[in-house]
């Protein structure tokens, strides 16, 4: 059993460069055009299609990329066969240090995501502690319950039964996530998304984390969060951030239900997670329906400027920016739709993705030339079902940026500095 980390010792260290953090969040097997089901694991060079588009993210304004799986695994990443080696479908540990070192050249900070919650079902060392039972030198790594009728069975991740849980007590699974954090963070990578964190206990998350930041200090830790006390998670965890699912919620569905009170409602929260941590914040991710689907490009931009305006650390998901649609379905390949395959280069644009793309590039360059809107925190000023005016302040009350959303008819944003002066306003596409 691992040993208690004392409260005093969770406490995250956030690293400076987070301040000015804004990253393009990708699905790399999907963005690469791997074979998903039924895989092909033969090896191929796909990685370098991505290492194609840095240039576009830069030109974005993004600062670093949030990567989905790229280690071997059964299907869609999430299922790991081997967390120290990159999938064939991507290709090798060449293609890995190149694209490591093209991000490098650019300024570019590199988070990958992490699957400590569980592994495949076919991954070796699960098949290993089945075949040599209880008292074998795996056996500890992995929650089985040797006693169940029928056999020994492995107790499975959300009612998946392609993914067997590491047991999180073991003093086995805290060394293997040390392990294998260390080894990508000593490759020159800056950080880890820590998928279904909220599903491990916050002490093996603060065990494993106090023991990775004496090797690597700077790294930077999102813990995947959906429900929960968020600051709570965080202060007994050490990671540094969670994604902030509550306001990806209000933001669409104020926008949606034309009831900004509940987009008023989550702010006066995220103002008291701001007291203690900054949040992962976010309009889309690999797990939901586009935001232009669910709003149509004209309210996808007004959700981008107010997540643009509010404090936290934000995170663009590829092809927003480009007012891609999709929509998230709950069956098998139902997340193909938000996991689209991208082309060689970024090429031609249509006049509306341009627009979108400029809309993006805007409002990203006016949270760069305004950092302290990373910790800003919002105050109400007007509030009606279909207009909201709210001041983002700097937490040192230095400087304000003040934020008209108006649903009256077509959804449009208006941003106006202190002095009085337009700052950004919202185009109709």
């Amino acid at each position: 059993m691992h040993a208690k980390i004392p409260l005093a010792a969770r406490k995250p260290q956030t690293p400076k460069w987070t301040e000015h953090a804004i990253w393009w969040h990708v699905y790399p097997l999907g963005f690469c055009g791997a074979p998903i089901r039924d895989a092909d694991m033969t090896r191929a060079h796909r990685l370098p299609r991505l290492t194609n588009w840095l240039d576009d993210v830069v030109n974005l304004g993004a600062s670093g990329l949030l990567l989905g799986p790229i280690f071997a695994s059964q299907s869609h990443g999430y299922d790991s066969l081997d967390q120290f080696r990159i999938d064939p479908r991507l290709g090798d540990d060449a293609d890995f240090d190149a694209f490591v070192s093209a991000c490098k050249e650019r300024g570019l900070h590199i988070l990958l995501d992490g699957v400590f919650s569980h592994v495949g079902a076919q991954h070796p060392d699960v098949l290993r502690a089945l075949a040599e039972g209880p008292n074998g030198p795996k056996a500890g790594l992995f929650d089985i319950d040797w006693n169940a009728p029928g056999g020994a069975a492995p107790r499975v991740f959300e009612g998946h039964t392609s993914l067997v849980r590491l047991n999180h007590a073991s003093d086995q699974a805290v060394e293997y996530t040390i392990r294998v954090m260390n080894h990508w963070l000593a490759r020159d990578i800056d950080g880890w998304r820590l998928d279904a964190a909220y599903s491990v206990s916050t002490g093996f998350w603060a065990h494993v984390i106090s023991e990775v930041r004496r090797q690597h200090p700077h790294a930077w830790f999102l813990g995947e969060m959906i429900h929960g006390d968020y600051s709570r998670f965080v202060a007994e965890s050490g990671v540094d951030s969670v994604t902030q699912y509550e306001l990806w919620k209000a933001i669409w569905s104020s926008l949606n239900d034309k009831n900004l009170f509940e987009l008023d409602w989550t702010l006066t929260r995220h103002n008291d997670f701001l007291a203690s941590f900054t949040p992962n914040t976010f309009i889309g991710n690999h797990d939901v329906t586009r935001i232009a689907s669910t709003l149509g490009p004209d309210g996808a931009v007004t959700a981008l400027a107010i997540l643009l305006t509010l404090g936290g650390i934000p995170s663009i998901y590829y092809g927003d920016e480009r007012g891609l649609i999709g929509i998230k379905e709950q069956r098998l390949g139902g997340d193909d739709a938000v996991r689209p395959e991208f082309p060689e280069t970024p090429g031609e644009l249509p006049v509306q993705a341009q627009n979108i793309y400029r809309a993006h590039q805007d409002l990203i360059g006016l949270r760069r030339r305004n950092s302290w809107l990373t910790t800003a925190t919002t105050t109400k000023l007007q509030l009606e079902n279909r207009r909201y005016r709210y001041r983002s302040a700097a937490a040192d009350a230095s400087a304000y940026l003040d934020v008209d959303i108006d649903l009256t008819a077509a959804p449009s944003a208006t941003i106006t500095d202190a002095s009085g002066q337009i700052a950004w306003k919202q185009r109709k596409l």
